[in-house]
């Protein structure tokens, strides 16, 4: 009973969280002008603690990521053209469809090592970025998927040039996925997970089933990461074979660097950072933000390591103050 009390005190929302969220939500009303950004960090946050499942808690490497990004990208929006423009199921069939791809991704991702995963899953978003565009019948190839226009969200609230509706969707769907994902890491289930992580030797020889396990968390961080490409062609109105490039799977992963990995805020710390420095670089040095980037990246590694464990030791020491 004490465990599990201790789960349930670590899941429970803090009181600066409740604040914190509330200002993310009041942030595109408050920042109107800053709404299509916003828009563009919730999406990101999504994506990352998406990989973060899998990297920080249950210790899987995936370098193709991106490829669930964009299953579910197109997924939404060629439900959106061609049969129905409601936003919410092209949501939900981009998380299914992503899933699914997981639940199949899972049976190699299980085997070798990690040099081995790095490689299949790099592996399998190159297959879907060629067959998106040889598909160009379906999937409008390098030209990309063009006319995608999306419904009223919840049939009310139409999708402005400002991005102030967009912005509220994204930020709605990371706070929910969060929640459900808060749950799902402090509960027993989280606690194999990271078991698995620290020692698969060991956790088999406990009699946890580190297969299903590692598959079930696979799985649904692909139908995440679905969600999370869903909602950038959905807000965008365009998907594009960007969506499977590597790129996207290296900035997610730079994401975790800079915010932590095994603790669900790095993922959303780690992409508001990257995304405001992006913007900010790219508007003050056009041609060499990637340098002052990549240099901050070096620098955070090289002399501020420690930023890396203080986020995760902060959190271990607020469950054990919950738990209390």
């Amino acid at each position: 009973m004490k465990a599990q009390d201790a789960l349930l005190g670590a899941s429970r929302m803090k009181a600066w969280e409740v604040a914190l969220w509330l200002a993310l939500l009041a942030s595109p009303l408050a920042l109107p002008t800053h709404a299509l950004i916003i828009n563009e960090i919730a999406i990101v946050a999504l994506f990352a603690i998406s990989l973060d499942l899998i990297l920080g808690y249950s210790g899987i490497v995936s370098l193709g990521h991106a490829a669930f990004f964009g299953l579910g990208g197109y997924a939404a929006g060629l439900l959106a053209k061609h049969i129905s423009p409601d936003p919410l199921t092209g949501l939900l069939l981009a998380a299914v469809v992503s899933a699914l791809a997981g639940a199949l991704m899972s049976l190699t991702v299980l085997r070798g090592n990690d040099l081995t995963r790095l490689m299949v899953t790099l592996g399998f978003a190159l297959i879907l970025y060629e067959l998106a565009n040889k598909l160009d019948w379906l999937t409008g190839g390098a030209d990309g998927l063009q006319g995608v226009t999306m419904g009223p969200l919840l049939g009310r609230f139409e999708f402005d040039l400002f991005g102030r509706t967009a912005a509220l969707y994204s930020l709605t769907v990371l706070l929910l996925v969060f929640l459900v994902l808060r749950r799902v890491v402090h509960s027993p289930y989280g606690a194999t997970l990271m078991a698995i992580r620290d020692n698969r030797l060991r956790a088999m020889s406990i009699g946890i089933p580190v297969a299903s396990r590692l598959a079930s968390v696979y799985t649904l961080a692909a139908g995440i990461a679905g969600m999370a490409g869903a909602l950038l062609t959905q807000t965008t109105g365009f998907a594009s074979l960007d969506l499977f490039d590597i790129h996207r799977s290296a900035d997610v992963m730079l994401m975790l660097v800079i915010g932590g990995t095994g603790w669900l805020y790095g993922g959303i710390f780690g992409a508001a950072v990257f995304k405001v420095m992006q913007d900010v670089l790219s508007n003050i040095t056009p041609q060499y933000w990637t340098f002052w980037l990549g240099l901050f990246l070096v620098v955070l590694v090289l002399v501020g390591r420690e930023r890396l464990v203080r986020p995760r030791s902060w959190f271990a020491r607020s469950k054990t103050e919950g738990a209390r």
